[in-house]
Formats: C-alpha cells, sequence, structure tokens
C-alpha cells in the first residue's frame, strides 16, 4: 500500500466489540435467553423478538460468557447427577448458605472431589450423602472438613430395612386376613328358590327363560311347533325340548357345573395359596401342574377369579410388608383407628416386629430432635435382636458413623443440593442431546 494513513478504532467495553456483528445489548440479551431457553426454544424467542438467529448461534453464544466468579464456600454439598443414567455420573456441588451451585465435575470418581475440595481450605462442612467416593473424596481433599450425612439418606436407608424385616415375618402377616373394614356384611346374595344351578342375570340362564316363555305363548295362540320353529329360527329338537319343559329350570338339570372337576382335589391346595397372599394365577398353576394337575391355566384362574369377586370376606389377603412398614415408620398420632388396632395386632403376634417399631420410633426421635449421641446406643440395641435387615443397616452406619452423628446432630443438609439435580435434568432435557458437559455447566452456574 502506497497510501501511509491509518484508521485506527478504540474499542469501549460494553458498548461495541471487535468484529462484533450485533450490539453488546442485543448479545446479552440473546445470551440471557440461551440461558433460560437453551438453543431451539432460544431461537424461537428471538424470532418473536424481531431477532432472526440459530439455535446454534445462541448456544455459541451461552458458550462464550465468562465462569461467574464464585467465593469459595464454607458449608458444600455435593451429590451425583447423571448425563446418561445408569451410565454416566458427574458431580454437583453446592453452596448449602447461598443455595446456588458453585462447581460442576465431569465425574464422581473420589479423586476428582478430593482435588477441587484441596484447592479451597476455607471449607469447614461437607454434606454428602452416604456414597463411599463422596466419603473418600471428603476425607482425602478437605481432612479438616465435618462430614455431615444427610437426614433424608439415612431415613431412607431406615425404611429399607424396615421393610426388609416385615418381608422376612411376612407369616405374621397372617392374623390380619380378617379386615375388620372387610368383615362387615355385605349385600345378601339372592338365591333362586326353585334351586336351579344357574342364577338369575346369567347369560345362558335368561336366553333359556326368554326362550321358554316364547315358546308357550305361542303354543298358547295355537300354532304348531313346525311353524314355531320357522318363526323363531329354531330345530324341532330345541322347540320340542323348551315345549316339554313345564318350567325353565327343568332344562338346567345336568349340566356341566355339576360334574366333577380335574381341578377339585387341588382346590385346598389353591385355597391355603390363596389365604397365604398368593392371588396369580398363573404362578399358582404352575406350582400344581408337576403336582399331577393336566388340566388348563383357564379353570385355576376362574376359580381365582371367582374367590376375588366373592362378596364375603372368606379369604381377605392380608396387607403386605410394605404397607406394614409404612404403618411402623409414621407417626402413631396419624394413623387412623383401623391402622392403628391393625398394626397393634401385629406388634402383639410378632415379637420380632414389635422390637423394630421401637428401634424405628427410636431412632426417629434421634433424626427429629438432633439427638446424635444417642447412635451408639442405639447400634447395641438393634444388634441384640433377630433383626437381620436391622443388622446390614448398623453395619453400614457403624463404618460411617462419625458422618451420621454428625448428621443427626448438626442443623445442614443435602436437600438444597437434591433440588438442584433435579433443575439439572430439567436444564439437560431442553437441550436434546446436545448439552455437553461445557455448556451444561455454563448454564447451571449462570442460570440460578
Amino acid at each position: 500500500m502506497s497510501c501511509g494513513r491509518r484508521t485506527f478504532a478504540e474499542q469501549l467495553p460494553g458498548l461495541t466489540r471487535r468484529y462484533g456483528r450485533r450490539t453488546e445489548r442485543l448479545r446479552s440479551t440473546l445470551a440471557a435467553v440461551g440461558l433460560a431457553l437453551a438453543g431451539r426454544a432460544g431461537a424461537r424467542l428471538a424470532r418473536v423478538f424481531g431477532v432472526s438467529v440459530s439455535r446454534s448461534t445462541v448456544l455459541r453464544l451461552v458458550g462464550a460468557l465468562p465462569n461467574p466468579e464464585v467465593p469459595a464456600p464454607r458449608v458444600v454439598g455435593v451429590d451425583e447427577y447423571a448425563t446418561r443414567k445408569g451410565r454416566h455420573y458427574g458431580t454437583v456441588l453446592v453452596d448449602v448458605e447461598s443455595r446456588r451451585p458453585v462447581d460442576l465435575l465431569p465425574d464422581r470418581e473420589a479423586s476428582s472431589l478430593a482435588a477441587w475440595l484441596a484447592k479451597r481450605p476455607g471449607v469447614e462442612v461437607v454434606c454428602r450423602d452416604r456414597a463411599p467416593f463422596f466419603a473418600e473424596g471428603a476425607t482425602a481433599g478437605a481432612p479438616q472438613a465435618v462430614q455431615v450425612a444427610d437426614r433424608w439418606h439415612l431415613w431412607h436407608n431406615l425404611s429399607e430395612a424396615a421393610e426388609r424385616c416385615v418381608a422376612d415375618h411376612r407369616g405374621c402377616l397372617q392374623v390380619l386376613a380378617a379386615d375388620p373394614a372387610q368383615s362387615a356384611p355385605g349385600p345378601e346374595k339372592f338365591e333362586d328358590p326353585s334351586g336351579s344351578p344357574w342364577p338369575r342375570g346369567h347369560r345362558f340362564a335368561d336366553r333359556t327363560r326368554v326362550n321358554h316363555a316364547t315358546v308357550h305363548e305361542l303354543l298358547a295362540a295355537g300354532l304348531s311347533r313346525r311353524a314355531i320353529g320357522r318363526q323363531l329360527r329354531m330345530t324341532s329338537r330345541t322347540v320340542k325340548l323348551l315345549a316339554d319343559a313345564a318350567t325353565p329350570e327343568d332344562l338346567f338339570q345336568g349340566q356341566w357345573q355339576g360334574r366333577p372337576s380335574k381341578l377339585d382335589a387341588f382346590k385346598p391346595y389353591l385355597d391355603d395359596r390363596w389365604n397365604q397372599g398368593c392371588t396369580n394365577a398363573w404362578r399358582v398353576w404352575e406350582e400344581i401342574a408337576p403336582l399331577g394337575y393336566q388340566g388348563s391355566y383357564q379353570r385355576v384362574r376362574a376359580y381365582f377369579r371367582e374367590k376375588r369377586l366373592s362378596p364375603g370376606p372368606v379369604t381377605a389377603r392380608p396387607p403386605s410388608p410394605r404397607v406394614v412398614a409404612g404403618w411402623i415408620l409414621r407417626r402413631p398420632e396419624t394413623l387412623d383407628e383401623t391402622e392403628h388396632l391393625r398394626l397393634k395386632a401385629v406388634l402383639v403376634h410378632c415379637p420380632e416386629l414389635d422390637a423394630l417399631t421401637g428401634h424405628v420410633r427410636s431412632f426417629g426421635q434421634m433424626l427429629t430432635e438432633r439427638q446424635g449421641e444417642r447412635l451408639p446406643q442405639w447400634l447395641d440395641a438393634v444388634r441384640q435382636d433377630d433383626l437381620p435387615g436391622l443388622h446390614t443397616l448398623a453395619a453400614g452406619i457403624d463404618r460411617d458413623r462419625d458422618a451420621v452423628i454428625a448428621g443427626l446432630t448438626l442443623p445442614w443438609s443435602s436437600g438444597v443440593v437434591e433440588g438442584h439435580v433435579n433443575r439439572i435434568k430439567m436444564l439437560k432435557r431442553q437441550m436434546f442431546g446436545r448439552a455437553s458437559f461445557h455448556l451444561l455447566r455454563k448454564r447451571v452456574l449462570l442460570y440460578s
């Protein structure tokens, strides 16, 4: 170039950008829309504003935003989130005091958490669930911090152990086979005074009664049997049977329902299995087939259907272990009168479940009243009873005793972290599979 003149333009921060095609105000607006709605929905909303932009541009503007300056937290909550459920997981870290996310890690390895905590020596409390990789990472990266086990996870683990204990003693629930709510007398079943095995309302019986009445009306009107057959489109044999029968009940004698069935010899076994709570006809049919039953599955299903539709409480089903465990886990004052009486009957009948109820309510008192110092005595009391389900829970708690005691004593918990994990699911699904780690991290940290 022979011309020695040069053009120089100084960029004004916040107003212009080198090679910028949009103003800083429009750029920040599109980035805010992208943080809230992601690419495709953000592009649709931008068109409403009169700005034509592609979804990729919206995501690119979000990715170009600088990372926020987050102060080092004093109380940090740690939990996992799924990038692909069952296969790939990451770690989210939340400042429990400000209730804002501070970082996302691309995996849930103990080494990654330890490295993150080692760079922030000001962390004093780590709230976590009882996952071993979080415990190892917190111990290695922040040995000075107090680890707090989340109370909700502790109660959830106790509820699972209680349900296993009730399932181990499901035989004790047979005392509740007769439900007081079901024992009330139901509507009386209509009995045909003629003693017919076919009650009124049965399709075959009603059709036979109508045909019998029609044939006798036509006979009384003077029509011959041949004429009646032509008019009603019946064979001569059918007309003769209906005409010779004085009443419809005479036609019901000797029907197949009075014959012996291949299932008769196995009905006591079916009754016992029904009373034990097994109402699956296919499973019972598979059980009696090796015992010599040569009939069809349909007969077993029909027999169970008859029991299921029976109006009387002859074979009331006992409550499931989950229902009884729910009675044990709930506060006694929240149970209605029927549930209270049924639970009391179970506890009187089964000393093991009575001991389980005492342990559950003792733990619930520790949890709600923050009495973590009672945990060692509770563990010793659990080991003295024959409750293998609680023994497994006690062994796991004993390995993480300090964190559990802190969780039952200190006011911190991981509830706010669970809320952010749920929000991460929403943000991830908004982007329809384009939620790369860096983009997802940007949206989680900036849009909160």
